[in-house]
C-alpha cells in the first residue's frame, strides 16, 4: 500500500511539472513570435507553481476522483497570448498551440530514456518503483500530447485546425469556441476520448520507442 500511494504522488508529482512545461513552452514561442504577455504575466517560467489552477489543476481532479466518476479531467491555467502582437497571427497562433503538445512528447521521449536506463542498463524490476513512476510519467504526456490535439475549441488542436481550413470554412469553424467544453466533457463522459486515445496509443509508444533507440 505505501509503495502504491508514493507511485501515485510522484506521478501526480512528475504530471504537474509536465503540466508547467507544455503552459512554459506556449509562452516562450508566444515571446519568440512577438507577444510578450505571458513573459510580463510571469508566465514563461518552468516553476509549475506559475501555472497552477486552483480548481482546474487540483479542486476539479480531485472531485472526479474522490466521487468515483466515469473520468478524470483538470488542466493548467492557461497562457495569455494576445494575438495582436504576434507578428503573423494566424500562423504563430498554430505555433503557439503545437508549442505544448510537442513539449509533452519530448517529456516523453526524456521518461522512455529514464525507464530504459533502469530497465536495460540497471537491470532493475519493471515493477519497482523507480521504472513504474517513470512509465507512468511518459504515459501522462502521451495522453496530454494526444488529447489536446484534439481539434476541438479551445485545446490547441483547434488552432492548428484554425490555421489549415480555408477561410469560409474557418470562421464557422472558430465560432463553435463557446460550446468547446461542452464538446470536450461529451466526448469525456460518452468515452469517445477512450476510444481517441486506443487507436493513438500504439502508434505513440512506437514513435517514443523508435526515438530511443528501440530495446538497448
Amino acid at each position: 500500500m505505501q509503495h502504491q500511494i508514493l507511485e501515485i504522488t510522484l506521478g501526480i508529482a512528475f504530471l504537474v511539472l509536465s503540466l508547467g512545461v507544455h503552459e512554459a513552452a506556449h509562452a516562450y514561442v508566444a515571446y519568440r513570435c512577438g507577444d510578450g504577455t505571458a513573459k510580463e504575466q510571469g508566465r514563461l517560467t518552468l516553476n509549475p507553481m506559475a501555472h497552477l489552477d486552483p480548481f482546474m489543476t487540483v479542486l476539479l481532479p480531485l472531485f472526479l476522483y474522490l466521487t468515483s466518476a466515469p473520468f478524470l479531467f483538470g488542466g493548467a491555467r492557461p497562457v495569455p497570448v494576445n494575438p495582436m502582437r504576434l507578428r503573423r497571427p494566424l500562423r504563430d497562433m498554430m505555433l503557439v498551440a503545437l508549442a505544448g503538445p510537442i513539449s509533452n512528447v519530448l517529456l516523453a521521449i526524456i521518461f522512455t530514456v529514464a525507464y530504459k536506463a533502469m530497465y536495460y542498463v540497471g537491470h532493475m524490476d519493471p515493477q519497482a518503483l523507480a521504472p513504474q513512476v517513470m512509465w507512468t510519467a511518459l504515459s501522462f504526456n502521451l495522453v496530454l500530447a494526444v488529447f489536446n490535439m484534439i481539434p476541438i475549441p479551445p485545446l490547441d488542436g483547434s488552432r492548428v485546425m484554425t490555421y489549415l481550413l480555408p477561410r469560409g470554412l474557418r470562421e464557422r469553424y472558430v465560432s463553435l469556441e463557446p460550446l468547446g467544453m461542452v464538446l470536450v466533457v461529451a466526448l469525456l463522459m460518452t468515452g469517445a476520448l477512450g476510444w481517441i486515445w486506443h487507436i493513438a496509443s500504439l502508434p505513440m509508444f512506437n514513435f517514443v520507442d523508435f526515438m530511443t533507440g528501440g530495446a538497448w
